[in-house]
């Protein structure tokens, strides 16, 4: 099945679209390197099938995977950029700043206010107006409870449990507040 042309977004040089299933294996294999390095955390492979939706990707003119970025919903005012990358030799040419300024449109379709990210790249988040996060405790205890309910990693890494502290060490909590930087 073919996707629907109103999703392709061109820039250019290239172009960013919703992920398919065919892009999984890409996905994964781009990532390695990064995963290798610590910059991303490790996902198994079905990880990336059972959450294909939240994936945007960017590919050059001739369909080669540049980037990669998923934008995971926490709660009601609450979503996550997770994995977003590109490739070095596409780094400081806008691929990054598109899929991001992408999934921040979709956090505002989805009603979400505020999105938070785990990230090394810190300058990066810095200049999409992303601010790190002095107060580590930004939803309501009552909130909080419920999100220890969920299996996922990327909320226990947003809660900053103690599991979860080897996986994330040197990272930095960021959080954009979407209804004070309008698209």
């Amino acid at each position: 099945m073919s996707l629907d042309p109103s999703t392709i977004v061109d820039h250019g040089d290239f172009t960013t679209r919703p992920a398919q299933t065919s892009d999984v294996q890409r996905i994964v294999n781009m990532a390695q390197p990064l995963v290798e390095k610590r910059v991303l955390v490790p996902k198994e492979r079905v990880t990336y099938y059972e959450s294909i939706q939240e994936f945007l990707v960017a590919e050059d003119r001739g369909g080669h995977l540049i980037g990669f970025g998923a934008l995971h919903v926490m709660w009601e005012d609450l979503a996550e950029v997770r994995t977003l990358a590109t490739l070095d030799s596409w780094r400081g040419l806008g691929v990054g700043s598109a899929l991001l300024q992408q999934l921040l449109n979709r956090a505002r379709v989805l009603g979400v206010s505020r999105v938070f990210c785990l990230t090394f790249e810190v300058d990066f988040f810095l200049r999409q107006n992303f601010r790190i996060m002095a107060d580590q405790a930004p939803v309501d205890p009552e909130v909080y409870v419920e999100l220890l309910r969920s299996p996922d990693e990327g909320v226990a890494e947003f809660l900053d449990l103690a599991r979860v502290k080897p996986n994330t060490l040197g990272n930095t909590r960021m959080i954009l507040d979407l209804d004070a930087n309008p698209a």
